[in-house]
């Protein structure tokens, strides 16, 4: 996708993270569809309200809201949601939606819910970033997004013992690379 162009290349209007009430876990809106907190507030309540009878718990579910395609997936009490426009791909959009499902599994040991969720909002919140810049789809590989956020929230000065094996080989190139530029 280095080659895309803005007018060409799938983009996201939103990525919603609610609860089994509707409620605001972790949200980025990258469209001015929604410009106050009360119209993303309304959209995120009529999205809920619309989808929250359907049984999204095995595989995605795409639905049409307000010209706009959601796909959506649950798991135990959160309920994750990616909006594109009208136009857009619905398997792009899927395939979003499964990468930051894949990432978020990832980091909170297939253990996803809201407690583990809100106890690790700032990697959440960082998987968003790693997913969508602008609307612009970077990366939708599970995996690779979880190894760059897992990369951008080490802590360098923590011992080798308490890292995982994943950080603990990054640390290490990160010092290889540092000692064979001097």
């Amino acid at each position: 996708m280095a080659n895309c162009y803005r007018d060409t290349c799938p983009t996201i209007k939103s990525i919603l993270v609610l609860d089994s009430e509707g409620k605001r876990i972790a949200v980025k809106y990258y469209s001015d569809d929604w410009p106050t907190n009360n119209a993303k507030s309304a959209f995120e309540k009529s999205v809920f309200t619309k989808t929250q009878k359907t049984n999204a718990r095995s595989e995605a579910e795409i639905a049409m809201f307000d010209n706009n395609i959601v796909v959506y997936k649950f798991i135990q009490d959160l309920h994750f949601f990616v909006t594109g426009g009208d136009d857009e791909n619905e398997i792009i959009l899927a395939t979003v939606l499964q990468g930051f499902v894949d990432a978020v599994s990832l980091f909170l040991r297939n253990n996803v819910d809201k407690m583990e969720a809100l106890e690790n909002l700032d990697l959440i919140l960082l998987c968003l970033d790693e997913i969508v810049d602008g609307g612009m789809v970077l990366e939708t590989d599970g995996s690779i997004i979880a190894g760059k956020v897992s990369t951008h929230s080490m802590d360098d000065a923590s011992p080798l013992a308490e890292q995982t094996i994943s950080q603990a080989l990054a640390t290490a190139r990160e010092h290889l690379t540092r000692s064979l530029l001097r």
